[in-house]
């Protein structure tokens, strides 16, 4: 049987640990999205940590209105 250990967490954890640098690009509420990790943050890689901003990133545009 293989245990799959699921934590949420904020996407300001993930940016913070992979690429903080990026921190004032982000608005407040993009930053506190929640995101569900399958293995957790500390099995979380560079590459997948990316993917998930990069769709965060686009789910917030997409409800974004224009004018």
């Amino acid at each position: 049987m293989i245990f799959v250990e699921m934590e949420t967490v904020k996407l300001s954890e993930i940016v913070l640990k992979w690429f903080p640098d990026m921190m004032p690009f982000f608005r407040q509420n993009e930053l506190n999205s929640m995101i569900v990790l399958r293995d957790g943050l500390n099995i979380l890689e560079e590459d997948d940590a990316l993917e998930i901003i990069q769709y965060s990133i686009c789910e917030h545009q997409n409800q974004a209105y224009l004018h």
